[in-house]
C-alpha cells in the first residue's frame, strides 16, 4: 500500500530532524569541552571588564580627592605639603591629573620668583602628546610668557606660529599667542605684522575687555584702524538685531521700526 504525499512529507522530517540531532551529538562530543570553555572564558572577560571599569572610576575619584587637598593646602598657606602631593599626583601616571600637578606646580614656582623652573614644568605640559591639543597649546603660552625675557624676538614668533597660523581650527588660545607673537614683531621692528596681529585680536569675538583694549590701542598706533572695523561690526549686529524684533513684533511693539515711525508721525501733528 503507497503512502500518501502527507505521510512522505512528514517521514522527510522525521529523517531531517534524526540526521541535524546525529550533528549536533558528534559536535557536542568533539567540541563541546571547547565551546564550553569559550563560553566561560567569555562571562569571565566581560565580568573582568566590568570590574576594571569599576576600579578605574574608584580609583579617578580617590585623584580627584588628592588634588582638590592639594590645592586646598595651597589655599591656606602650604606651599611645602601641597608641593609633596602635586608629585605624588604627577608620579602617578594618570595624564591628566600629572598635567594639573604640573601646572600648579608651575604656579607655585613662579610665586617665589623662579622662573626658570615654572617654565620647565610648563614645557612638560607643552611636550605631553597623550594630552588634549588645547590645554597643550595654553601649557606652551604660558612658558613662553614665563620665558619672554630671556628669548629672543624671532624664538617667541617661531614657537607660537603653529598656534596663531592654526585655521581649521582656529586655536581657541590665538588671543594669547597672538599678543606675545606681536609684542616680538614689534621688537624686531616689524611693524606691520606686529599691527595686522593687534588688529585680528581686536576683531575677534569673545575677547577679554582688557587684552580687546590693548589691541585696539596698539593696532592704531601701527596704523591699523581696529576701532572704525569693530564700530562697523557692532552697527551690522545692531541692525540685524533691529531687523530680528521687527520681524518678532511685526513692527508694532515699542523699540520696532513701525513704533518708532508712527511715534514721530505724532509728534509731527
Amino acid at each position: 500500500m503507497a503512502l500518501s504525499p502527507t505521510n512522505d512529507a512528514a517521514l522527510l522530517q522525521e529523517v531531517d530532524e534524526a540526521v541535524r540531532k546525529d550533528q549536533l551529538d558528534t559536535i557536542m562530543q568533539r567540541y563541546g569541552r571547547w565551546i564550553l570553555g569559550g563560553a566561560v572564558a567569555a562571562l569571565l572577560a566581560f565580568g573582568g571588564y566590568l570590574y576594571w571599569g569599576h576600579r578605574q572610576d574608584v580609583v579617578r575619584g580617590e585623584k580627584a580627592e588628592e588634588l582638590l587637598a592639594a590645592f586646598d593646602k595651597v589655599k591656606s598657606g602650604q606651599p611645602t605639603a601641597a608641593t609633596a602631593a602635586l608629585k605624588t599626583l604627577e608620579g602617578e601616571g594618570n595624564p591628566a591629573y600629572r598635567a594639573a600637578a604640573l601646572i600648579e606646580q608651575s604656579n607655585l614656582k613662579a610665586q617665589t620668583g623662579d622662573l626658570k623652573a615654572a617654565a620647565a614644568l610648563m614645557a612638560k605640559v607643552a611636550t605631553d602628546t597623550k594630552l588634549d591639543q588645547s590645554l597643550r597649546d595654553m601649557a606652551l603660552i604660558r612658558q613662553t610668557a614665563l620665558e619672554y625675557d630671556t628669548l629672543k624676538p624671532e624664538a617667541i614668533v617661531a614657537r607660537l606660529k603653529p598656534i596663531v597660523d592654526a585655521k581649521d581650527p582656529v586655536s581657541s588660545w590665538f588671543p594669547s599667542a597672538a599678543e606675545l607673537s606681536a609684542a616680538a614683531y614689534y621688537q624686531q621692528g616689524q611693524y606691520d605684522q606686529a599691527g595686522k596681529l593687534y588688529g585680528r585680536i581686536a576683531k575677534m569675538p569673545g575677547v577679554t575687555k582688557s587684552l580687546q583694549s590693548r589691541a585696539v590701542q596698539m593696532a592704531g598706533m601701527l596704523g591699523v584702524d581696529a576701532v572704525a572695523d569693530r564700530a562697523a561690526e557692532s552697527l551690522k549686529a545692531d541692525a540685524e538685531r533691529v531687523r530680528a524684533a521687527g520681524n518678532t513684533d511685526n513692527g508694532d511693539q515699542k523699540g520696532a521700526p513701525g513704533a518708532a515711525a508712527a511715534a514721530k508721525s505724532e509728534e509731527a501733528k
